[in-house]
């Protein structure tokens, strides 16, 4: 190894430091910071490590109500998720294995829509959810997170779905197999990376989606926990090691469905560079 190897590794190896303190250090100081009193806060803000650890902050956080609206964002996340992967799914299929004149302008008109700015849709869809006598309710949701979700998502997997050799649909017409049969038994298990990375970069979104809750919801027991974690806010002043801790909880889910399918979200995000 030349003086030219070493100066480059050295130059990379400080750089990723550099990069893991900026990318860790605000998630490490979250979590410090949730095990601290208010009190231990205001005596060292910066500091990672708290000097006298503590559970009074995620005791606090679940006596303010954040179950209801951890159950509301799990109930309104997971449901949207479900229909959105369904949709695009069955979108995907006709757009992908067969021949129409339509296939090429239906693909075009959804990835329109990936441009569409969505908050300039907040009136109408405010007025139409009272219209609807949904306003306030979870189903209220329910629409725009399904609708907004579907141009990138129904992309991807025609992407994916196009890349499935034909051989395959042939074999399975020969023993007699329908569209229907092709997509639920062949189809779907060759996406399951491409569904993988939908399901993350959907649940993602919505899980931590404000604009929308905020102006399609106004009662607490409705809330999801984007809105509820304003709670931590007074007229004066904030509990910050209390938000913190609602914080690290709200966080629990991403990271653990991250853990949990993070192999099949980087083999979906490859194959779909390769392809694009």
């Amino acid at each position: 190894m030349n003086l030219m190897d070493i100066v480059k590794k050295v130059i990379l190896y400080t750089l990723a430091i550099v990069l893991l303190f900026f990318t860790g250090y605000p998630f490490l100081y979250m979590i410090g910071t949730s095990f601290k009193s208010l009190n231990s806060f205001f005596e060292s803000p910066l500091s990672i490590i708290p000097s006298q650890p503590t559970f009074e902050q995620y005791v606090s956080v679940f006596e303010m109500g954040l179950t209801r609206y951890f159950v509301n964002s799990i109930l309104i996340t997971v449901v949207s998720v479900i229909g959105i992967v369904f949709i695009s799914a069955l979108a995907s299929y006709p757009l992908s294995r067969m021949s129409f004149k339509l296939n090429r302008p239906l693909l075009l008109f959804f990835v329109a829509g990936m441009m569409l700015p969505i908050h300039a849709t907040l009136i109408p869809i405010f007025i139409l959810t009272q219209d609807m006598g949904i306003y306030d309710t979870l189903w209220a949701l329910l629409g725009p997170y399904i609708a907004f979700s579907l141009p990138v998502s129904i992309f991807i997997l025609t992407q994916f779905m196009q890349e499935v050799p034909k051989e395959l649909e042939e074999a399975a017409y020969i023993d007699g197999c329908g569209h229907f049969s092709i997509f639920w038994r062949i189809m779907l298990p060759l996406v399951v990376p491409a569904i993988s990375t939908i399901v993350i970069y959907n649940f993602v979104f919505l899980w931590t989606e404000f604009i929308f809750a905020l102006v399609l919801l106004s009662s607490p027991e409705n809330m999801t926990l984007p809105l509820g974690l304003q709670n931590f806010y007074s007229e004066f002043s904030i509990n910050i090691p209390g938000l913190m801790a609602a914080l690290t909880l709200a966080s629990l889910p991403i990271l653990l469905l991250f853990v949990i399918a993070q192999n099949k979200v980087v083999k979906g995000l490859t194959g779909g560079a390769v392809k694009g």
